[in-house]
This record gives C-alpha cells, structure tokens and sequence, in this order.
C-alpha cells in the first residue's frame, strides 16, 4: 500500500510517499508558481521514486489552518487526482491531532484511522 501526503498550508510545499517500511519526503518553496504546478511537482517526486499515480491506494491532504492559496490548490489537485484514478483521500488538520504531541508525518494514516477522519470529506480551514 503506498500512501501520499501532501501539505500546502505552510511555508514549504510538502510531499511524502509512505511505502511500506520506507518513507520519502520532499519540499518545495511556498509559491504561486509552484501552486500552478503542484501536479507536476507531484509527478517528479513520484517518478523519482519509480512509483505512478495509479500505484497510490491513498492521499492524504492538509486542510489547514493555512495559506488559502496553499490549501486551495493542494485541495483541488487532491480532488482531481482522486475523479481521475478513484483514489481515496483523507483531509486531515494537525489540530485534529492535538492531543499528540509532535505529530510526524508519517504517522498520519494511522492517526486519521485513529480519530476516525472520514475520506472523501474536505472542509477547509483558512487564516483569516
């Protein structure tokens, strides 16, 4: 099961793959040209580590608080990616989380599992 996470809503743009026992991560600088090529930038990583999309079983996506730009794109390109390949996501906020401390990315799935984050839901969480 090869699993997707991407955040938007922070300085950096953040992806990891989580497959099985190993994990991969990368970050990108925070803007709006890197917004209008998240997918690309999703692509690169993915190929990068020999995985497609189709090989994804699940994406989950950081609703923020955050950017709006950030959380707009992450959010949609979450959305197209799941009508284009029936692949569930998750939309999670680290403030779901808040009785852990230090919450890892990696841990994410399970704790979406855990405090039973329903898929397919998206309500994003803006700063105003």
């Amino acid at each position: 099961m090869i699993k997707l996470i991407i955040d938007a809503t922070k300085d950096k743009i953040f992806f990891m793959i989580i497959n099985n026992h190993n994990n991969y991560f990368i970050t990108h600088e925070n803007t709006k040209k890197n917004f209008e090529k998240i997918m690309i930038l999703i692509n690169e990583f993915l190929n990068s580590k020999n995985i497609q999309i189709k090989d994804i079983s699940k994406l989950y996506v950081n609703k923020g608080p955050g950017s709006f730009a950030g959380i707009r794109n992450s959010l949609s390109t979450v959305q197209a990616i799941h009508f284009a390949n029936n692949i569930d996501y998750y939309c999670f906020s680290l403030e779901d989380f808040q009785e852990i401390n230090n919450v890892k990315y990696e841990k994410i799935p399970e704790l979406c599992d855990k405090f039973k984050i329903k898929k397919n839901l998206i309500n994003p969480i803006y700063i105003s």
